[in-house]
């Protein structure tokens, strides 16, 4: 069975995110056994990025900041959460250490405002969910 980052990788719409975690080396934290969540942003995604934080501005701060790897730590849950485990209200941490606030209205879920698109594509260490928003931490 594929890992979720081989998952995410086959996924065109997610070529953005797969540059952003391994130019931010948060690619390799998510190789192990896990079980982790990704939340993860679609291409259209990073660009209704608003400045400062800006995926090219983000992207030629590497090696100077840990901004992006923490950008792309807001988008890891530990755990495996299917569709089905987001309740309404319910506050899941990621492992930048903040909570994303789940919100379920109509069949649809969101994660801080981000609505998941697609869902519960599972892997041999957890599941990937893609949503149409990236998360910037404070």
């Amino acid at each position: 069975m594929a890992t979720i980052l081989e998952i995410a990788a086959l996924d065109k719409n997610l070529s953005i995110m797969m540059k952003a975690l391994k130019a931010a080396g948060v690619d390799s934290s998510l190789t192990g056994i896990g079980p982790f969540t990704i939340l993860a942003p679609i291409n259209l995604a990073f660009g209704k990025m608003k400045s400062p934080d800006t995926y090219d501005q983000l992207m030629g701060q590497i090696g100077k900041t840990t901004r992006m790897a923490d950008v792309m730590n807001c988008h890891i849950l530990k755990g495996k959460k299917l569709l089905r485990d987001f309740r309404d209200g319910q506050k899941i941490p990621n492992i930048f250490g903040t909570e994303l606030l789940v919100s379920v209205k109509d069949d649809e879920v969101r994660v801080n405002g981000a609505r998941i698109l697609t869902k519960d594509r599972q892997g041999s260490n957890g599941v990937v969910h893609s949503i149409d928003a990236v998360q910037i931490p404070a």
